[in-house]
C-alpha cells in the first residue's frame, strides 16, 4: 500500500489530534483526583486532626480538675468536681464515638494508635474515679492522713500516665497533620504536572503545525520544482546532473519515469567514468559531430592518459629518493641505538658500582637503630649519598650532597666515599670536625684543586658521631645544619658557611659540636633536594619551611611510617612536575 501524500497529511493531523485528546483525558482525571483528595482532606483528615485536638483539650481539662480535686479540701466550690464527672461519664464518651467513626478510613497503624489512647485514657479515668475521687469524696477524708496517703500514690502515677498519653496523642496528630500536608503536595504536584503537559502541548501543537506545513512544502513544492528543474536542463541537451529520489507516492512515480529518461543519457557518461578510473582504452563514439560533450571527453582521455604517464615518472624517481633517504635514516637511528644503549648500560653498571659502596638496609639496622633513609635519586646514579659505619663504640652517619647529580655527582660520590673510608680506616681521627678536615683535604688532592683555580667540585654534608653508651652525640656540617626535634619542638644546630672542597678565601677547620641526647629525641640529617623541589598549584619549591614543619609533625611516627609520610608528601607535591635534583632524608630515633 502507497504511502501517499494526501495519507501523510491525515497521520499529521491525526497525531495532533490524538495529542489533544491525551490533555483533555488527563485534566478530566487531574480534576477528579485533586476532588477526591481535596474531599479527602476536608471530609476525613482535617475533622479527624480537629478532634484529636478537642480529645487533647478535653484531657487537659480533666488534669486541671483532677489536680483541684486532689488539692482542694473544701466542698463549697463543686463545679470544678461536677465539671470532672461530666467529661469522664459524658464528653469523652462521645469523643471517642466521633473519632471511631473518623478513624474508619484511617490506616490500620493509626487505628491502633487511636486504640492504644483510648485504653491509657480509660485506665487514667478509672484511676480518677475509683482511687480519687471516689477515696476523697468528703471533708472528713482529706483530713485523714491514711486516706489522703492511699490517694496521693495514684495521683502521682496519673501524672506519668497523662504525659504519655499527650505525647502518643500529639505524635498522632502531627502524623494525621503529615498526612493532610502530603495528600496537598501530591494534589498541587497533581495540578503542576497538569500546567507543565498542556504547556509542552501547546509547543508541541505549534510544532506539529510547523512541522505539517514544512512536511507538506517537502512532500510536493520541493520534489516539483526538481522536477522541473531536470526537464528543463535536459531540453537544453545538459546532461541532468541530480536524480529524483523515488517516494511511495504520486511524485515518486512521476520521479521514477524520469528517472528512467535520463538513464539513456547517463549511458553517454559512461565513457567519461570509466576514463576517470584510468581505463584510456575504454570505446566511445560521439553521439554525433555537433555532440560537444563526447568531443570534449575524447580530448580530455587523452590528455589524462599523457599526464598519467608523467606523473607515474615523477612518483618513480621520487619514491627512488625517499627510499634512499628512509636507508640513511635507518642506518643512523641504528647507530644512535646502539650508542644510547652503550651508554645506558655504562650508566647502570655504574648504579650497581654505586650502590655496592651504600651500605646495607641490614648493616644500618644493626649500628644505627631506629632509623630511616628516605633516598631518591633523579637520575639512574646520583650526587647524594649516605655513609655510616662503626668504630670501636661509636656509629658515625652523614648525609652527604656532592655537586651535581647524575653521573657527575655519582663520580663525586664515589670519591667521597672512598676518602671517608680511608680516613676512618687509617687514622686516629675520631671527632665528625677532623674526619671532615681531612675529607676536604682528600677531595682537594683527588681533584688536583690546588692546581686549578676554576674547580667549584666539592660535597655539602652534615656527619654526626654517636655514643650509644653515653648518648653523647658530636656533629659537624658543612652548608646542611642538623635538626633536632625534642619536646614537640625542633631545633636547628647551624652548620658551616664553606663546602668540602676548594673555597675561595681564607682556609678554615669545620666546627666540632657536641650535643647530650635524650631518649625520645629525633635527628634528621638532609639534602637540599627535598626542599627545592618544585609543584604544589603554584609549580613552587617545596621551601625550607615547610620541610621543617613536616619533619616536626612525623617526628611521633615510627621510623618506617616517616619515611612513607615522606615519600607521600612528596610524591603529591611534585605531581606531574620532573624531579629537579637527588633526594636523600635520614631520620634516627634515640
Amino acid at each position: 500500500m502507497k504511502f501517499t501524500i494526501g495519507r501523510r497529511i491525515g497521520l499529521g493531523f491525526a497525531t495532533l489530534i490524538v495529542l489533544t485528546t491525551i490533555a483533555f483525558i488527563l485534566t478530566i482525571y487531574t480534576l477528579s483526583d485533586s476532588k477526591y483528595k481535596t474531599e479527602l482532606v476536608v471530609g476525613q483528615v482535617t475533622p479527624s486532626v480537629s478532634a484529636l485536638k478537642e480529645l487533647n483539650l478535653l484531657l487537659q481539662r480533666s488534669h486541671t480538675n483532677i489536680s483541684k480535686w486532689f488539692y482542694n479540701k473544701s466542698f463549697n466550690d463543686l463545679d470544678f468536681r461536677d465539671e470532672l464527672k461530666q467529661i469522664i461519664d459524658k464528653e469523652y464518651p462521645l469523643k471517642k464515638n466521633q473519632l471511631n467513626n473518623l478513624s474508619k478510613e484511617w490506616s490500620s497503624d493509626e487505628q491502633s494508635q487511636l486504640k492504644n489512647i483510648f485504653s491509657r485514657i480509660e485506665t487514667l479515668f478509672k484511676v480518677y474515679k475509683n482511687d480519687i475521687m471516689k477515696e476523697l469524696n468528703s471533708t472528713e477524708k482529706y483530713e485523714d492522713a491514711s486516706v489522703y496517703y492511699l490517694a496521693r500514690l495514684p495521683y502521682e502515677d496519673s501524672e506519668l500516665s497523662i504525659k504519655i498519653i499527650y505525647k502518643n496523642l500529639n505524635s498522632l496528630i502531627e502524623l494525621k497533620q503529615d498526612n493532610a500536608e502530603t495528600v496537598k503536595e501530591q494534589m498541587f504536584s497533581s495540578f503542576n504536572f497538569l500546567k507543565r503537559f498542556v504547556q509542552l502541548l501547546g509547543i508541541a501543537l505549534i510544532i506539529g503545525g510547523i512541522l505539517v506545513a514544512i512536511f507538506t512544502t517537502r512532500s510536493i513544492t520541493i520534489p516539483i520544482q526538481k522536477l522541473k528543474k531536470i526537464l528543463q536542463t535536459m531540453s537544453l541537451g545538459i546532461v541532468p546532473q541530480e536524480i529524483i529520489r523515488p517516494s511511495n507516492d504520486e511524485i515518486g512515480d512521476m520521479g521514477i519515469a524520469l528517472n528512467e529518461l535520463v538513464q539513456s543519457v547517463k549511458e553517454t557518461t559512461n565513457f567519461a567514468k570509466e576514463t576517470g578510473s584510468g581505463n584510456f582504452s575504454a570505446d566511445f563514439k560521439p553521439l554525433s559531430k555537433d555532440d560537444t560533450l563526447g568531443q570534449a571527453l575524447l580530448l580530455m582521455r587523452n590528455n589524462l592518459a599523457e599526464n598519467e604517464r608523467s606523473l607515474e615518472r615523477k612518483v618513480a624517481e621520487r619514491t627512488e629518493e625517499v627510499v634512499r633517504q628512509k636507508e640513511e635514516i635507518e642506518v643512523k637511528n641504528n647507530e644512535l641505538e646502539i650508542l644510547y644503549k652503550q651508554v645506558t648500560d655504562s650508566i647502570h653498571y655504574a648504579k650497581r658500582i654505586q650502590e655496592a659502596i651504600l651500605p646495607t638496609q641490614d648493616y644500618i639496622n644493626q649500628v644505627l637503630p631506629n632509623n630511616f633513609v628516605y633516598y631518591m635519586p633523579k637520575d639512574i646514579v646520583s650526587g647524594d649519598f649516605y655513609w655510616i659505619t662503626k668504630k670501636e663504640k661509636k656509629v658515625y652517619f652523614a648525609a652527604v650532597d656532592c655537586t651535581g647529580h647524575g653521573v657527575p655527582g655519582a663520580f663525586m660520590s664515589l670519591v667521597g666515599h672512598n676518602i671517608l673510608q680511608d680516613i676512618i680506616n687509617n687514622s686516629n681521627l675520631t671527632q665528625p670536625a677532623e674526619i671532615m678536615n681531612a675529607l676536604r683535604d682528600g677531595v682537594i688532592k683527588a681533584l688536583n684543586a690546588d692546581n686549578n683555580q676554576d674547580t667549584k667540585d666539592g660535597m655539602d654534608m652534615t656527619m654526626c658521631c654517636i655514643d650509644y653508651e653515653t648518648l653523647e652525640l658530636q656533629y659537624a656540617a658543612a652548608f646542611n645544619p642538623l635538626y633536632l626535634v625534642r619536646n614537640g619542638q625542633l631545633n636547628q644546630h647551624d652548620a658551616n658557611k664553606f663546602p668540602i672542597g676548594k673555597f675561595l678565601g681564607e682556609k678554615q677547620n669545620f666546627t666540632n659540636h657536641t650535643i647530650q641526647l635524650q631518649k625520645g629525641d629525633q635527628l634528621f640529617l638532609f639534602s637540599d633536594g627535598y626542599a627545592d623541589q618544585f609543584g604544589g598549584p603554584k609549580g613552587k619549591k617545596f621551601m625550607v619551611g615547610n620541610f621543617r614543619r613536616l619533619l616536626l609533625n612525623i617526628s611521633p611516627l615510627s621510623p618506617k611510617e616517616q619515611r612513607q609520610k615522606l615519600e607521600s608528601t612528596l610524591f603529591d607535591w611534585q605531581g606531574t612536575q620532573e624531579q629537579v635534583d637527588d633526594v636523600l632524608v635520614i631520620g634516627v630515633k634515640i
